[in-house]
């Protein structure tokens, strides 16, 4: 057997040669470096919109601006109780849904609101007045395809000794939906419409009771 190793066994060996790291091809080091100036840069142009966000906020305080719903309550009221609507419409519970979100967005823009509305500076009261549908699109002139529902509340925020410090005749707002193939896919689908409505109709009052304050 020749001790000689084959010419095509030699060219393999060198394509393996491994550069040391103080050898490495220069376009790996101008790689290397691109990326790292990218990453810097990167950080300078976030780090330099977050100031812009924070000034931003703090000139708009300053000036007396104030998010929407992020003001106090009417007539130096602190804590505020919420008493169950009545329902003037024909959407079984639907009193019980708007009330609790009503609570439910009190609470979350950071209101006390109290269960016990005989302890309550004041208290939201009044009634869902009406819950309309309309058909908004049609297929063909006895094929509805989507529809929409509108809701209008009117309420009012008593004091302890009966003094009326706000009050709302036409909160109103609309949400449309689908017509199913199915009469049960259609309620589903009116449903959940009326709970989208419901919650922004929740942040509207909240928005209005504290807008000018």
């Amino acid at each position: 057997m020749s001790l000689f190793k084959p010419a095509f066994y030699t060219k393999i060996e060198k394509r393996k040669e491994v550069y040391p790291p103080s050898a490495a091809p220069e376009a790996t080091r101008d790689k290397g470096n691109r990326m790292t100036i990218s990453v810097i840069s990167i950080l300078i142009y976030c780090r330099r919109y977050l100031w812009t966000g924070i000034f931003t906020v703090i000139f708009l305080t300053a000036c007396g601006y104030h998010f929407a719903g992020s003001g106090s309550l009417p007539g130096g009221v602190n804590t505020i109780g919420v008493e169950m609507l009545k329902n003037r419409t024909t959407e079984t519970g639907l009193e019980f849904t708007v009330t609790n979100d009503l609570i439910y967005e009190f609470t979350r823009r950071g209101k006390a609101v109290q269960k016990s509305i005989k302890k309550a500076d004041a208290v939201l009261s009044g009634e869902i007045k009406s819950s309309v549908t309309t058909t908004i699109s049609r297929r063909q002139q006895q094929s509805p395809i989507e529809r929409q529902i509108t809701m209008t509340l009117s309420l009012k925020l008593t004091r302890a000794d009966g003094r009326v410090i706000w009050s709302d005749s036409s909160i109103s707002d609309y949400e449309p939906y689908k017509v199913a193939s199915t009469q049960q896919g259609t309620e589903i689908n009116k449903k959940n419409a009326m709970r989208i409505l419901s919650k922004r109709l929740a942040e509207k009052v909240n928005n209005r009771l504290t807008e000018n304050f």
